[in-house]
């Protein structure tokens, strides 16, 4: 049986933990940055996490991730 392919859409945007929980990076960060605050910009900063619903999906879309 041949590999299966990863979706590269979803391996550019999601990674795994080390748990097996998947994580992707804020939104929001890319430009017009001028008139968003300096506390707004350093909490899109941090991670977040899939839900538990959307999860599923994206794993199945990454197999060897």
């Amino acid at each position: 049986m041949p590999k299966m392919k990863s979706h590269k859409g979803v391996a550019k945007r999601f990674k795994k933990t080390g748990t097996g929980k998947v994580k992707h990076k804020q939104s929001g960060r890319s430009h017009l940055l001028t008139h968003k605050n300096r506390s707004r910009k350093r909490r899109l900063k941090a991670s977040g996490r899939v839900s538990k619903a959307d999860q599923q999906s994206i794993k199945r879309l990454l197999p060897y991730a």
